[in-house]
């Protein structure tokens, strides 16, 4: 319905009109997905003057892999243009710079909560839900809104618990129109698992590790992917079609192909083959 309908657009990252927070307030450690340390709150060798990464083109031949990963759901340019009214940490004070840095975080884990609770509402099977989903939905947009003190201090921890037992119930319904055993591997520990052309229709994924997997081929229609890690997972020619709660930081972390079919929210990355 139409009075159900979110716009997505503010949770899709706009680095042009966000003072690269996420070149700052986060920490990263030297690893396989950076190629240095950082502390938080201390600003990427990378970062340009104008808030640019100085190596953006080639991010993962320099290793740092992990920053084409990240997505801050539009975080970014809420904090720099809403939450702090347009107030650069470059040119404001030391403690307007800290609150930014501490909020950033926050305003990232809400946002996430929308992308998630504005697809439950696209949901047909989830209908019986949408008055509780569209309440849930605006607290969470109003919470994200607050001032930086009040951000500061939200339990978003207690408030993220309350949206997960709704997104369950949502993830429940959604599931049973799909065909399958419906398998439940919520929380499972997939690591490496062999599971090329698996039939995973329908199944319950939801924070499962499926670092390094081979689901090559396999069909993951209707299935619930929240939370799932799927680090190096290889989806190459796997079917996506109508797998809910998928993230686009889900699959830049993974693998797959162009003959990898994926929910129409989300992109297919620029590091996958383009093979069919």
């Amino acid at each position: 319905m139409q009075d159900q309908m979110f716009d997505r657009g503010d949770l899709r990252a706009d680095c042009a009109s966000c003072f690269g927070l996420c070149c700052v307030a986060l920490p990263f450690a030297a690893s396989a997905d950076f190629a240095v340390d950082k502390a938080a709150g201390k600003p990427c060798h990378n970062l340009r003057d104008d808030h640019r990464c100085g190596i953006h083109d080639r991010l993962r031949q320099t290793g740092f892999t992990g920053c084409t990963v990240y997505d801050c759901f539009g975080a970014g340019q809420k904090v720099s243009q809403v939450t702090f009214g347009g107030r650069d940490w470059r040119t404001g004070s030391r403690a307007d710079a800290r609150e930014m840095f501490d909020v950033f975080p926050v305003v990232r884990q809400l946002h996430e909560l929308l992308w998630y609770l504005s697809e439950a509402l696209t949901l047909p099977a989830a209908r019986p839900l949408n008055a509780d989903l569209r309440r849930t939905l605006d607290r969470t947009e109003e919470l994200a809104r607050q001032t930086p003190r009040e951000l500061a201090a939200l339990d978003v921890a207690a408030h993220r618990q309350d949206v997960n037992a709704l997104l369950l119930r949502t993830s429940e319904l959604a599931r049973a129109g799909f065909g399958g055993r419906k398998k439940n591997r919520r929380g499972a520990d997939l690591m490496g698992a062999r599971l090329k052309g698996a039939d995973l229709r329908g199944a319950n994924l939801r924070g499962a590790y499926l670092i390094a997997a081979d689901l090559t081929g396999a069909d993951l229609r209707g299935a619930d992917l929240i939370g799932a890690d799927l680090r190096d997972t290889d989806l190459t020619d796997a079917d996506l079609t109508g797998a809910f709660f998928v993230t686009q930081p889900q699959l830049n972390a993974a693998r797959g192909s162009g003959a990898t079919r994926l929910p129409a929210s989300v992109a297919r990355p620029v590091h996958w083959t383009a093979t069919v």
